[in-house]
């Protein structure tokens, strides 16, 4: 079932391989937890030689049954009597399932081609599948009163937890809005342009606008970056002048960091650190191509180093945009409900506290530092504020501001400015026990389209395509609040959007 190999012969004349098939041998290794949904996509798209109709296509498939598992596992149940299924049967009808009651796509292609890259399985796939059809009004009205968990296909554990936080209809609400392809935002580099020379849906006010497909021309020439409006918050929150010593504690890809220039009047200096130096090469190119002059890079460690990275500097201005749990943009990461656990968020918190009663050292006596975060779990939020604010006597919260996806319509963001009345004395650093956060994400490594990375796959047009398709998600859309997750050893693992 699985795909070949990539690339494992580049001259060799590829034979011509339909979607669907693909799209279980893409299922069937995502399901074994090694690989990101994106990756496997990219990956299987380019072996097979797809041209960007096929390409979309494969993904708006496999995108349907991850996000919409837990539901079409549920219809399947329904289906089969509770059978016990194998992978490759289960793998098989949540793929024509998805097609069926999910994308609306055409019942003779939904069911003829799922069933013709079925193995020995491949008449109870039918069966099932015709009987969908069938019932297809019954399904649809067994699903809108389902358990919140089950209609909106996210792990029971994590809706009870949001249950406590923002209430059942808040809830419903936000798995809502996770079940919808994300939009892609940028904002309007200052530095270079004074108004958009790209074709945009809307304006969304600070300079954010939302576009169709990405403007690589633009980007390319420094005048826009792939950003969400949430990111913004941090940034202004802190509010550096060309006068203040800033600090950018976890920096790299540098979305965050060009808008801190852009306040600043590409004036004064921020030092700009990240535990990657492959990250910051990158980041470094970022920040040529948006013509951003007062940044400087340096590889260094918050958890690890016993020295600020200038012998001890006291900075007027810090930004520490943490790594987290990503509960805020599961619209955008098409893994991360299925990979996050309950205690990843305890350790995400537990690192998240390290790193801000480290970068406190390196604050001055009547700075700012803003905390910030792409989660909407107070654990990470509010809780390690509190735990701070106790940890560290005269330390000061000053404002906290949050974005919601269901009640803001943009990516969850937080952000906490605090103050201290008094500079702390240099800091020493014991080697803590090692802190494991697995990633949840796909590695990312860029907020915006790179001239190595590949241009968005068209739509699948109406004369190729099943009837009714959906317009498939892009799979590029990385906004600048992706995480760096780190390893036992501190190292940061990279993800691609």
């Amino acid at each position: 079932m699985p795909f070949p190999p990539r690339r494992q012969f580049p001259n060799r004349i590829r034979k011509p391989r339909p979607p669907r098939k693909v799209a279980l041998g893409v299922l069937f290794e995502w399901h074994r937890g090694d690989e990101y949904a994106v990756n496997l996509i990219d990956e299987a798209a380019e072996d097979c030689g797809f041209e960007p109709r096929d390409t979309a296509l494969l993904q708006t498939l496999v995108y349907a049954v991850i996000r919409h598992q837990t539901l079409l596992d549920w219809w399947a149940a329904k289906l089969t009597g509770d059978k016990l299924l194998d992978r490759e049967t289960q793998d098989a009808l949540r793929l024509g399932l998805a097609q069926l009651l999910i994308l609306d796509m055409a019942p003779h292609a939904a069911v003829n081609e799922t069933v013709a890259y079925v193995g020995k399985s491949g008449g109870l796939v039918n069966a099932v599948l015709r009987r969908a059809i069938r019932e297809k009004a019954a399904l649809l009205e067994a699903r809108s009163n389902a358990a919140t968990y089950i209609r909106y296909s996210h792990p029971k554990w994590l809706v009870q937890r949001w249950v406590e936080q923002f209430g059942e209809s808040g809830t419903v609400d936000l798995c809502a809005w996770n079940q919808q392809p994300a939009p892609i935002y940028v904002r309007l580099n200052r530095l270079v342009a004074k108004k958009p020379t790209f074709e945009f849906l809307d304006d969304h006010g600070d300079d954010f606008y939302s576009v169709e497909r990405v403007p690589h021309a633009a980007i390319e020439a420094g005048e826009c970056y792939v950003q969400d409006p949430s990111t913004a918050m941090a940034a202004e929150l802190l509010s550096p002048s060309p006068s203040h010593s800033v600090l950018d504690a976890c920096a790299a890809p540098g979305g965050k960091t060009a808008l801190l220039a852009q306040l600043m009047r590409n004036d004064g200096r921020i030092i700009a650190t990240d535990t990657s130096g492959k990250r910051l090469e990158r980041m470094n190119r970022n920040m040529q191509r948006l013509c951003v002059n007062n940044v400087t890079t340096m590889v260094y460690d918050w958890l690890k180093e016993s020295r600020g990275p200038k012998e001890n500097k006291k900075y007027d201005r810090i930004l520490l945009d943490v790594p987290c749990s990503n509960s805020g943009v599961m619209r955008r990461r098409i893994d991360v409900r299925w990979r996050l656990k309950p205690e990843d968020i305890t350790a995400s918190a537990e690192v998240q506290l390290q790193l801000l009663l480290s970068t406190l050292h390196s604050l001055a006596a009547g700075g700012v530092l803003v905390y910030s975060t792409c989660s909407i779990d107070k654990e990470e939020n509010e809780g390690v504020i509190a735990k701070a604010i106790e940890a560290i006597p005269g330390l000061r919260l000053i404002e906290t501001k949050q974005t919601l996806p269901h009640r803001d319509g943009v990516d969850g963001a937080f952000a906490a400015a605090l103050t201290l009345d008094h500079a702390l004395p240099p800091r020493v650093v014991t080697k803590p026990a090692a802190v494991v956060i697995e990633p949840v994400l796909p590695p990312v490594e860029e907020d915006g389209p790179l001239d190595d990375e590949p241009a968005l796959f068209t739509p699948v047009s109406p004369a190729m395509a099943p009837a009714s398709a959906p317009e498939p998600e892009p799979t590029f859309i990385a906004p600048e609040d992706e995480v760096v997750f780190m390893d036992a050893d501190g190292d940061d693992n990279e993800a691609k959007a």
